[in-house]
């Protein structure tokens, strides 16, 4: 006999139309303006009646703090980094890209809320403008994107049902890679 799946035991509760905030660092705000852009834009193809508040942070540095005080408001359900390092003549961006990394991914742990990581660290101009919207497409449309599947999956794990994102599959969920 066949176990009825949770979904079939509870109604489904439809998400919310979601709020989020991206936080765009004004660093090198060419490449970062054309970042937000294509955020902004893959937000109003896939959110509809969503809101999106875009905050401004100094530089890239700053996208750990800011992100985290709009964690903290609660009212978001998620976070979109964006900024960009470019290589310079010294290491100083690799100390950056590292701090900024481990941030953020420290912060969605511990507060479940998911932010997503949309700093491009590039060795130069034109690889920044390549992933800002040139021949390697928006890295802030793909980070936005990965965002809102990611509430998406939190929601629906939440309410019991079928990720939209992993199909229903236990092992990209679990890590279980028996699929059972």
């Amino acid at each position: 006999m066949t176990e009825p799946s949770p979904s079939a035991e509870q109604p489904t509760v439809p998400a919310a139309p979601p709020r989020v905030a991206i936080v765009t660092s004004r660093y090198n705000a060419s490449i970062t303006d054309a970042l937000e852009h294509g955020a902004r834009e893959e937000f109003a193809r896939r959110a509809h009646r969503g809101t999106v508040e875009v905050i401004s942070a100094p530089g890239a540095f700053e996208l750990v703090a800011l992100s985290s005080a709009a964690v903290a408001t609660g009212r978001f359900a998620g976070v979109c980094a964006l900024g960009c390092v470019i290589k310079g003549d010294t290491d100083h961006d690799k100390y950056i890209n590292s701090a900024v990394a481990h941030g953020l991914a420290e912060l969605a742990s511990r507060t479940g809320v998911p932010v997503a990581f949309g700093l491009l660290t590039t060795n130069d101009t034109a690889q920044a403008e390549a992933r800002a919207g040139g021949s390697s497409g928006n890295k802030g449309t793909e980070t936005m994107s990965a965002l809102l599947d990611t509430i998406d999956a939190i929601h629906a794990l939440q309410q019991h049902t079928e990720s939209p994102v992993t199909g229903g599959r236990p092992d990209k969920v679990t890590g279980d890679r028996t699929g059972r």
